[in-house]
């Protein structure tokens, strides 16, 4: 199973920390909004990578729809 791992991409994290900031399991967070969301977990991202983690990720199944994992974005903001 590690084996499937692969590094999660810088976008990829980022989609997932905002989702993470915004829904708890699949019901909404009413108490922040997208934009601070997605501002949060870009910079979090950012600290992570300067840090030297490497965040892996499983690989999507094949035919599997991508249940919670939020919106897919793509492209980052720009700093």
């Amino acid at each position: 199973m590690a084996d499937d791992l692969q590094p999660a991409t810088p976008d990829e994290l980022v989609d997932a920390l905002a989702f993470a900031l915004r829904f708890r399991g699949r019901k909404r967070v009413h108490n922040g909004d997208e934009i601070m969301a997605h501002i949060v977990a870009e910079r979090l991202a950012e600290h992570l990578e300067r840090a030297g983690f490497v965040v892996m990720r499983r690989p999507a199944c094949e035919g599997a729809a991508a249940l919670g994992r939020g919106p897919m974005k793509t492209g980052r903001l720009s700093a």
